[in-house]
């Protein structure tokens, strides 16, 4: 078990976002907001924080409700997809496809960062972002 812990935590760097679909995300984002304080942007809230081994790096991850007919999730028929943190996207979409994990053949990129995606077993879509590196411009 121990050797499996150390490949997950090699692999993933922490939660980058929890996306997930609402018949009204403008209301259910002013709802949040009136009754958690949450408040909210085009894109839902992004909470920022402090690497722990890298003190001055800041990250955040992202809270964001999707409209009911969003295609953001496809393939799946998922209401909710988790987006986690990877230091290396296109070195890990590579082991996964040789250990056999379904692997969506498309990326991209942007200023936001890098993004590709998998399917876990039970048919979620997983979201893996590398955040761009402090003072990189992406790739057009």
């Amino acid at each position: 078990m121990k050797t499996k812990e150390k490949n997950i935590l090699k692999r993933v760097t922490g939660i980058g976002g929890i996306f997930f679909k609402s018949k009204d995300p403008k209301s259910l984002k002013e709802w949040y907001n009136e009754h958690l304080g949450i408040p909210s942007e085009k894109y839902g809230w992004s909470f920022h924080w402090l690497d722990e081994n890298e003190k001055d790096e800041k990250g955040y991850t992202v809270w964001s409700p999707f409209p009911k007919d969003s295609n953001y999730f496809q393939p799946t028929e998922k209401e909710f997809m988790v987006n986690f943190r990877v230091d290396d996207l296109y070195a890990l979409l590579e082991e996964l496809k040789k250990e056999g994990v379904r692997v969506i053949d498309e990326t991209e990129e942007s200023e936001f960062g890098k993004f590709g995606w998998i399917i876990d077993p039970d048919g979620t879509k997983i979201e893996l972002w590398e955040p761009p590196k402090p003072g990189k411009k992406p790739k057009k």
